[in-house]
């Protein structure tokens, strides 16, 4: 029996609805795209939402939006994906990493506030796992330290302090005391990767709360200038008979969603509740027979917050990278494929170069010398689930 790590959760919905994208002549950007983002803000609870390329866009158009640049800082947990860090360097800022709290996957909330200086615009949280991050301890800490924010640029003159910019790419559709990701931080990046719970293959989106004085539709029209070379009408609408006219307002990004991938994300969409419910079912599978045991498990559901499932990540008590190693090779013996979410980024040559050092971060480094994350996806049947948990328990045993 052999079990992958993240397949898709794909169906003949997905095939039907494409096919009809496919035959209708219109592929990229289009009419699916502006359907897709209007069932994404009715979905989270926002306003406007602006489907792109991938989470990474996303983020860093967020980041030019508010015209964070050299000379800037913008906090982001050590312990999370590179795309959450690259994108600060792609437009020249700083990033300043904080160490996760002891036995936590989220970042320490009093070093993230101790952080914070006169060069901080923006604070990046990741919701990982489909965790939802303290927001409350987030923002207070903002407002804390609100008399240290120095604005560049209109946007910024309009929050006057920093900017929360949640990586959201694991937890579309994870709750925070009844609110839905994506109407909790300022600006919340979705990624629609394919291992994520709801795929377009490859894409992301950025939605938005309400800024005081701000017309959403102005932030709207901005990500699609840089997301679309700057080009101030849409491929649509430059496609109407006689309107080929066109302007660049700037010398800006390629990295818009097509209609095809869209029109995925719109029939994932119509399943996505009935995924979570079988990916919760999974968890619950893997809590009832992993409790007991020397292990640590994220937890998918608080009294502050319901998770999304994305993954499920467990920490085996007093073994070091060494036996974990050990522990994933086993399971892959057994066909069943696991994975680590995720090596810290100063480990990283990429950030090591930038002269991060893992030994300034030892939580993060705990937290990942000992982490497996077993496979969790909608597609897996009991059955499978059962071979995971007997094979995992044994191959545990069997290195500590």
């Amino acid at each position: 029996m052999y079990i992958p790590f993240s397949p898709p959760d794909m169906t003949q919905a997905e095939a039907e609805l494409v096919k009809q994208t496919i035959l209708s002549g219109w592929i990229t950007s289009g009419p699916k795209k502006v359907e897709f983002e209007n069932k994404l803000s009715a979905y989270c609870g926002t306003n406007k939402t602006c489907a792109l390329s991938s989470a990474t866009a996303a983020l860093e158009l967020t980041l030019r939006l508010l015209e964070i640049g050299p000379g800037d800082e913008v906090i982001v947990p050590a312990y999370t994906y590179t795309a959450t860090c690259s994108v600060i360097c792609h437009v020249g800022a700083t990033p300043v990493m904080v160490d996760v709290a002891k036995d936590s996957f989220e970042m320490n909330y009093d070093l993230m506030e101790a952080a914070i200086t006169q060069k901080t615009k923006a604070i990046m949280p990741v919701d990982l796992g489909g965790m939802v991050c303290n927001y409350e301890r987030i923002f207070k800490a903002v407002e804390n330290k609100k008399s240290l924010f120095r604005p560049n640029g209109t946007l910024q003159n309009k929050f006057g302090r920093v900017v929360v910019l949640a990586d959201c790419a694991h937890a579309l559709g994870s709750e925070r005391h009844g609110k839905k990701t994506g109407a909790i931080a300022d600006f919340t990046c979705f990624s629609f990767h394919a291992v994520k719970n709801l795929t377009t293959a490859e894409g992301g989106a950025v939605t938005w709360k309400n800024i005081d004085g701000v017309d959403n539709e102005k932030i709207y029209e901005a990500f699609q200038l840089m997301s679309l070379h700057g080009q101030n009408k849409t491929t649509l609408n430059k496609n109407k008979p006689g309107a080929w006219e066109y302007d660049v307002i700037a010398p800006f990004y390629k990295c818009n969603m097509t209609d095809i991938a869209a029109t995925i994300g719109l029939a994932q969409l119509q399943r996505y509740e009935a995924m979570l419910e079988r990916r919760h079912q999974i968890i619950g599978k893997y809590n009832s027979a992993l409790k007991g045991l020397n292990l640590q498990v994220l937890a998918h559901k608080t009294e502050d917050y319901t998770s999304c499932g994305h993954l499920y990540l467990v920490r085996v008590n007093g073994i070091n990278e060494e036996k974990r190693n050990l522990i994933i090779e086993k399971m892959a013996q057994k066909d069943i494929a696991c994975n680590v979410h995720y090596k810290p980024l100063p480990m990283l040559t990429a950030y090591k170069n930038l002269g991060y050092n893992i030994q300034n971060y030892p939580n993060a480094y705990a937290q990942y010398q000992n982490e497996i994350t077993l496979p969790l996806y909608s597609r897996l049947t009991d059955e499978q689930v059962d071979y995971v948990i007997e094979n995992f328990i044994r191959c545990v045993e069997e290195v500590i």
